[in-house]
């Protein structure tokens, strides 16, 4: 894949009219050592966040080994992968996945959140006894911007005779929850994991394994870094205080590892976390082209039904720049919304992105920080969702592990 080193040289270059994405494995791969030196357990991938074979090597090259696939075709690609470990951590699968997962591919890690997809597993593995069992239990999603807790996880008042019948057929058992995605707070994990162990206590049974899912946040305009949890100050049930000064992402380590402890466990007993958007958020960018222009209002070459879902209909507000145009000391920036290139009218981002006021058609914006489910979201709907792509060598607009605005938050107190 050709090289540039920034989305300037890239537009200076080709000219681009289709949008195109910038890749920086640099930023995956180091995301990824920053989990594996700080996470105290396994760190898997989760493929649905962003599966680009560039990004994929990145996070293999700084050692990531363990993979959390969603679905067959994840499976495929993720099993060519050497040395990997896959967990299939769909707690719905069709039999025929779960057949071909266990028989073709190997996988013997699997997550469960009903009697009746324990009962699917072990009639198509067989009744292997060689297999990890995650139980999922449903957890508050408290303070996340994308709740996960409505489709998936066993309610406490179930989960507990669940635990016992999969402790009685796994070689491993363990439980997974998930807080929701870009979680802003130490707190869902504290609340997932006292609940955890309150189940665990209550079956009578001991871990193999505590699976936290995803939901440590990565950073955009509009997102700030979570606060932290105070100096340990609760009043039982897990109500913690926040300071006002930015929190690092270690808060979310040391609040997970503190819980777990308290877990009864096998001396073996390992945790994982399944880290997607905090792995690649940084990794690509967009580099999209303006077609119109009406007052505030921008009309470009990809949207709702292209990579900028979240923009659409989450109202996400990713970091973005018009290329070739540096801002002038006290330049004021305007703010835009932007409309897709379909005809349907739900393909609008409200915004506000904050852009030069001269803006016009034909200029580039590139849109930052957008490798978590932008790529893997993106469909062909009226015959657009064709996308160039490069790879960059300069850093993120944002960044929450390095450059300048990695240094202004560590000297914050991050």
């Amino acid at each position: 894949m050709e090289k540039f080193k920034s989305a300037r040289e890239l537009i200076e270059a080709r000219k681009p009219d289709r949008p195109t994405f910038g890749l920086r494995p640099h930023a995956a791969g180091r995301a990824a050592q920053w989990f594996l030196n700080n996470f105290p357990g396994d760190v898997a991938y989760a493929v649905k966040a962003n599966a680009s074979p560039f990004l994929l090597g990145a996070l293999y090259g700084a050692g990531i080994r363990h993979f959390d696939v969603a679905s067959l075709p994840e499976i495929e690609d993720a099993a060519t992968i050497p040395d990997a470990t896959l967990h299939f951590m769909h707690p719905v699968k069709s039999r025929h996945a779960i057949r071909r997962a266990f028989g073709a591919f190997g996988v013997r890690s699997f997550v469960l959140d009903s009697e009746e997809e324990l009962k699917k597993i072990m009639d198509e593995t067989g009744n292997c006894r060689d297999l990890k069992l995650w139980v999922r239990i449903a957890v508050q999603s408290k303070n996340a911007k994308l709740p996960l807790d409505k489709k998936f996880g066993v309610p406490p008042q179930k989960a507990v005779k669940l635990i016992m019948k999969a402790r009685q057929v796994a070689r491993e058992l363990g439980v997974s929850f998930h807080v929701g995605s870009q979680t802003s707070t130490p707190e869902s994990y504290v609340i997932a994991l006292e609940e955890v162990k309150r189940l665990i206590v209550k079956a009578g049974v001991v871990l193999d394994g505590v699976d936290v899912g995803g939901g440590v946040p990565s950073i955009y305009p509009n997102m700030p870094p979570p606060k932290p949890l105070s100096d340990a100050v609760k009043d039982g049930h897990s109500n913690y205080t926040q300071h006002d000064a930015p929190m690092p992402l270690s808060s979310f380590m040391d609040a997970i590892k503190a819980g777990f402890d308290e877990i009864p466990k096998t001396d073996r007993c390992r945790l994982m976390c399944e880290p997607g958007r905090a792995l690649v958020a940084e990794a690509e960018s967009l580099i999209v082209k303006v077609d119109g222009r009406r007052g505030n209002e921008l009309y470009i070459n990809d949207g709702a039904y292209g990579a900028l879902f979240d923009a659409a209909n989450l109202s996400w507000i990713f970091p973005m720049k018009q290329v070739g145009h540096e801002p002038k000391p006290g330049e004021v920036l305007q703010a835009f919304s932007m409309w897709g290139p379909t005809c349907d009218s739900l393909d609008f981002m409200p915004g506000p992105f904050m852009l030069p006021a001269g803006i016009k058609e034909g200029d580039y914006i590139e849109i930052g920080n957008i490798g978590a489910y932008g790529r893997a979201i993106a469909g062909r709907f009226n015959g657009y969702g064709a996308y160039e792509q490069a790879i960059l060598l300069d850093e993120p607009m944002l960044s929450m592990y390095s450059g300048e605005q990695a240094k202004a938050l560590a000297k914050a107190g991050t």
